[in-house]
């Protein structure tokens, strides 16, 4: 893998299982917080999960998303990666970003993110 790849991942508990270099956010503020970084910016893929623990969903994170294309000033990112076990979740989230431009590739189930080391209790 190319070790300048720009790759975000916002879930509250899976990581990525090869060990990809990437930024992780585990709530939505965080998230958002994360993705402001890039505004001007470049990322190569964005990774999703809808359920954020408790009442935290990723909801806050597609709303910046949505205004900012709104705005014509869309974030620059390759693909958006919607990965969670939430099937609503992921068809309500896929349907706002393609609406607003965006490249998502639906990725539930994806061998890619999971679990290290087993789910952590709060």
């Amino acid at each position: 893998m190319d070790a300048r790849r720009t790759i975000v991942l916002v879930d509250d508990l899976r990581s990525f299982l090869d060990g990809r270099n990437a930024e992780v956010a585990r709530t939505s503020a965080a998230g958002v917080e994360l993705l402001n970084r890039y505004r001007d910016g470049c990322l190569d893929e964005l990774w999703l999960d809808h359920d954020l623990g408790g009442d935290d969903t990723i909801w806050p994170v597609v709303e910046i998303l949505e205004q900012a294309a709104f705005e014509k000033r869309p974030f620059d990112i390759g693909v958006i990666n919607v990965h969670s076990a939430n099937p609503v979740g992921v068809a309500k989230i896929a349907q706002v970003l393609r609406h607003w431009g965006y490249r998502v590739h639906v990725a539930s189930g994806s061998t890619d993110v999971g679990y290290l080391g087993g789910p952590t209790v709060s």
